[in-house]
């Protein structure tokens, strides 16, 4: 029997709160009798029409470049029909309701593109709609070995005919522009007319309903209730036809656009390839908004109907069209000499590279075994041909934040791929360093030196309309620079930062050297100022202690970059301290800067206050706030929220993660506990964090049901928001989860590696990747042992495992004894429900909201 219990759904307990606001239930959150466990595949056996938006994310198919949601193939049926581009958006005036200096003025919005997927069907006439078919037969499946989704159909018509329909869908991981569909007809009974409409379609002025929306303060209007994590529509036509091909000899279609007022310009292209024995005819159309090729057969029983869909999507800042149509052009040409048949074998080639790399194994727990690989596909599918771009929140699968780029990227995502596909971590520091000019002059609009990077965006430019939350939270800064820090480190990639990377350290420490400044009567400490931490629920506030602690390493490891260029590569540095005018005495200020930097602490009660007034506010009674009031940004005015001490997500309990070794154990336990039970979880950045703090202070059942939590978000749908795309975040979490909070594994930077874990109770082992210096080891954890082998690579790596320095090498694996998990509360929540701290207040458990 499976460990993980399955309370009755849509009790409180399902949702994530207990009656007490304790940490999840152990357990599932799929109805397995739909979802079966697949430790390599999503799979699902049952069609349901009630929750298409969470089926046609996590359904998705993408490849960092281009995704295709998970709609069905006849284009009907759908809650959010879905095509994206990376970095593919349009632009419109961003109107505040009282005007003031430096706010955002130009916002960006995703664009919805052409939709190449649909591939209709009619027997007799009669139309294949899901929602209504006799479905004698349905499964579903994503496998995240090939990279392919499969649907399989027994259909019974109308006039009682069998059919049955197969199809597959597949974005390349080899081939960034390329997308294949394949979609085959079997008559069972008796012959019939079948007719398959394949469509390139505009939703604008098509057939269907056009989804393309805008971020909040745009042309779209924000009203009351309204979800700040959605994306507005735009009330205007975005895109502008420009191109339309139609080749009737060959079936070859396409059609071009350009964005009404960002200039960016788009093209797509299909290929179409049917395979029968039947009779058949065909016929090409196309305008303005539909681009389609449609085939009549006479189809016999028996005898299969094979369509096979080749599609190419280009776009571009600027080139006309007509040029991305040639670019189609030469990637479908290349898919004809080649075969369809190369392309899947390179996307399971690419993919069993991948999981070479990065697979993380959990014997005996299959439902968390399918989970795990689930999201760490979904990572993939965001972030590997992204190349030139960024990393959006939502990856390719939805326009939830307006496909904008945040610093989730560099602290959730960018973990997992340093030190698996150091690669893809490369390309997206790139990016940030091609946004480092607009940066700067982000920084000036706030009368600021160095660089701000724009808190959401995706040209470059600041897009947050809302600064409290969104301009003020200048610890972007430093999570880029802790990101790039952490790159470097793992990789030894000196190359770029002598070239790239030593721009971004030193524009993002003049930032803070001139953001804060001195108090002398306080012997000499630097302070922050009206800054927003992790934490939006507390806004504008005086040394938050997460932006603090991280400011404080930007500034630090700037100057230590600086030192070390200046001495390891002469050459390099002249080149930098020309190109941005290094000074020694600027480089002495960052460091006495980090070592005044004010960290606030409370003697009384042994903790890290959030900032410097965080402590004066009012309790908020999260006890009897009721779970239909969550979460609480979507039912209470700001000014109401910021007022208490309530948290939507972990704030000084991520600083203690990211940089534990600036914290006493004893603090991390005391901080751990005074914040947890005030962590509302609204955000589903926070439960891995709470998961990987939980494990290492002690509170390992707590640590699990965290975990679980976060493994779940988009699967199960928990925050009731996964149709608006992947929480690409919260999946790179879950890697950090397992390999950093389970697995034990830290980087303490410059070549320095510790692995101390905490297996869960009733897992029998853990199993993960670190590529580290070029080389790969796999770290196999059990109970009462750890086992480092190295798998690729010819170097040595030496590890900290619990105060003893362990080396491992090609051909030398080690097995360590462990003794014990580290300090451990069994089964005791942290503050228990009801205790008092020794100001008087009360304390309640709260968890992650559903």
């Amino acid at each position: 029997m499976s460990p993980l219990d399955q309370p009755a759904p849509g009790t409180d307990e399902d949702r994530g709160f207990g009656p007490s606001h304790e940490a999840p239930p152990v357990r599932d959150f799929l109805d397995r009798s739909r979802f079966p466990v697949d430790p390599w595949k999503l799979t699902e056996v049952r069609y349901d029409s009630s929750d298409l938006g969470l089926t046609e994310t996590v359904f998705a198919v993408g490849n960092g470049y281009l995704g295709l949601r998970g709609n069905v193939e006849e284009g009907r049926d759908s809650h959010t029909h879905g095509t994206f581009v990376n970095g593919f958006h349009e632009t419109w005036p961003i109107q505040h309701a009282e005007e003031a200096y430096g706010f955002a003025r130009v916002g960006q919005t995703i664009v919805n593109a052409p939709d190449a997927k649909i591939i209709r069907l009619y027997v007799d006439d009669e139309p294949l709609l899901l929602s209504v078919a006799d479905l004698l037969g349905y499964e579903r499946s994503l496998d995240l070995r090939e990279g392919v989704l499969r649907r399989s159909l027994l259909w019974r018509t109308p006039s009682g005919k069998r059919v049955r329909i197969d199809s597959t869908r597949m974005v390349s991981l080899a081939q960034k522009h390329l997308a294949i569909m394949t979609f085959e007809v079997t008559l069972l009974d008796d012959s019939s007319p079948v007719a398959i409409s394949s469509q390139i379609l505009n939703r604008q002025d098509g057939e269907d309903e056009y989804h393309v929306r805008a971020s909040a303060m745009g042309e779209g209007r924000v009203g009351e209730g309204a979800d700040p994590r959605k994306a507005e529509r735009l009330q205007r036509r975005v895109l502008e036809p420009q191109e339309q091909l139609g080749e009737p000899d060959t079936g070859r279609v396409a059609l071009g656009f350009r964005c009404a007022e960002s200039g960016m310009t788009l093209a797509v292209m299909a290929d179409h390839d049917l395979q029968t024995e039947n009779m058949v005819t065909s016929r090409v159309v196309t305008g303005d908004d539909l681009a389609k090729t449609t085939f009549r057969i006479a189809a016999e029983p028996g005898v299969p109907i094979r369509l096979t869909k080749t599609v190419a999507y280009h776009t571009s800042r600027g080139v006309p069209s007509r040029e991305l149509l040639d670019r189609c052009r030469r990637t479908l040409d290349r898919v004809r000499e080649q075969g369809v048949e190369q392309q899947t074998s390179d996307q399971r080639a690419w993919l069993d590279d991948f999981w070479a790399r990065a697979d993380v194994e959990v014997p005996g727990q299959p439902e968390i075994q399918q989970a795990i690989r689930w999201n760490l596909f979904s990572i993939v599918q965001a972030s590997a041909r992204a190349e030139g771009q960024g990393i959006p929140a939502k990856g390719v699968t939805g326009s939830g934040y307006g496909g904008h780029y945040f610093w989730d990227t560099e602290v959730y995502v960018m973990p997992f791929l340093t030190y698996t596909t150091p690669s893809a971590a490369r390309n997206a520091l790139r990016f940030r360093y091609s946004l480092l000019d607009a940066a700067r002059r982000r920084a000036d609009q706030l009368a600021q030196k160095g660089a701000l990077f724009p808190w959401r965006t995706i040209n470059g430019e600041e897009a947050s309309a809302y600064y409290a939350a969104g301009t003020a939270q200048y610890h972007i800064d430093a999570d880029i620079a802790y990101a790039l820090s952490q790159y470097i480190g793992a990789t030894g990639d000196t190359e770029f930062l002598d070239r790239q990377g030593i721009d971004i350290f030193v524009e993002t420490a003049r930032l803070w050297a001139d953001l804060g400044f001195w108090r002398s009567e306080e012997g000499g400490t630097f302070h922050i100022h009206s800054v927003t931490g992790p934490d939006e629920y507390t806004t504008v506030v005086n040394d938050n202690l997460y932006t603090n602690v991280m400011a404080r390493f930007n500034l630090r490891r700037a100057a230590e970059a600086v030192r070390t260029l200046q001495h390891a590569n002469p050459t390099a540095y002249a080149a930098a301290a020309e190109r941005l005018s290094i000074t020694d005495e600027e480089v002495e200020e960052w460091g006495r800067a980090a070592r005044g930097m004010s960290i606030p602490f409370d003697e009384h009660l042994g903790i890290h206050p959030q900032d410097s007034h965080f402590l004066e506010r009012e309790m908020w009674d999260l006890d009897h706030t009721p779970l239909d009031s969550r979460p609480l940004l979507l039912h209470y005015h700001p000014l109401v929220i910021y007022r208490f001490q309530v948290l939507k997500q972990a704030d000084v309990v991520l600083a203690l993660f990211l940089q534990g070794e600036d914290f006493t154990p004893e603090q991390k336990r005391a901080d751990f506990e005074y914040y947890d039970p005030i962590t509302t979880g609204d955000s589903t950045l926070s439960a891995v964090v709470q998961s990987i703090i939980a494990a290492e202070v002690g509170y390992h059942d707590l640590a699990y049901r965290y975990f679980l939590s976060a493994l779940f978000v988009d699967l199960a749908d928990r925050h009731g928001n996964t149709s608006d795309g992947v929480h690409v975040a919260s999946t790179g979490g879950v890697w950090s989860a397992v390999a950093t909070g389970f697995g034990g594994f830290r980087d303490l930077g410059a070549g320095q590696w510790c692995i101390d874990p905490r297996l869960p109770d009733d897992w029998e082992s853990l199993t993960y990747r670190v590529t580290l210096r070029g080389t790969r080891v796999r770290v196999t954890v059990r109970p009462d042992e750890l086992d480092l082998t190295v798998e690729a690579g010819d170097g040595h790596l030496v590890f900290d495992v619990r105060g003893s320095e362990v080396v491992v090498g090609p051909g030398e694996p080690v097995t360590v004894a462990l003794s014990g998990q580290g300090p451990r509360l069994e089964g005791e929540p942290p503050n228990p429900a009801g205790t008092r701290r020794s100001d008087g207040t009360v304390i309640t458990a709260i968890v992650p909201g559903a």
